[in-house]
């Protein structure tokens, strides 16, 4: 089925639009490479800027109780918060712009996408707690530690797994 025009407007217009930006980093990155940094990058602020009005605003800094046993802290319930909309959006950036050429069918994209996705809760969930429970660090900084060190293993992932042309 031929894609939507004002998609293809859209997605040549982004494409223009970080690309522009590429001759500076041509001497250290490819292109592919790039791209996934700059639209994941773009994700990835989306989600520590969820994650931040999720904790201070919506959650408000309070523990949700699902039942008298079931309880999630704050900054649990932000990471879930924010990940319900940069996941679908993340899986659409990376499949449409960056990994295009990928030979692999979209639902088998999907459910890597979503393995490498749920590995990555794991991770985002285990370092969440050790720093803000065992090391007391503020959980916004955290967060953003958290997600430098997922970046690593996403990208490496993304590329020769869920991707891989």
């Amino acid at each position: 089925m031929p894609e939507p025009i004002k998609y293809i407007k859209t997605k040549t217009f982004v494409l223009n639009t970080i690309d522009w930006f590429y001759p500076l980093f041509r001497p250290i990155l490819d292109l592919q490479t790039f791209r996934y940094l700059a639209v994941g990058g773009s994700n990835t602020l989306l989600d520590i800027f969820l994650y931040f009005i999720s904790y201070n605003f919506i959650i408000d800094k309070q523990v949700i109780y699902l039942s008298s046993q079931v309880a999630i802290s704050p900054h649990i319930a932000a990471f879930i918060i924010a990940f319900l909309v940069t996941f679908p959006l993340g899986f659409m950036l990376m499949r449409g712009l960056v990994f295009p050429e990928s030979v692999l069918r979209g639902r088998v994209q999907l459910v890597r996408y979503f393995s490498v996705a749920m590995l990555n809760i794991v991770l985002n969930y285990v370092l969440l707690r050790v720093l803000v429970e065992q090391f007391h660090f503020f959980p916004t900084p955290s967060k953003i530690i958290t997600t430098g060190i997922v970046i690593i293993v996403s990208y490496l992932l993304q590329r020769f797994f869920t991707f891989k042309s």
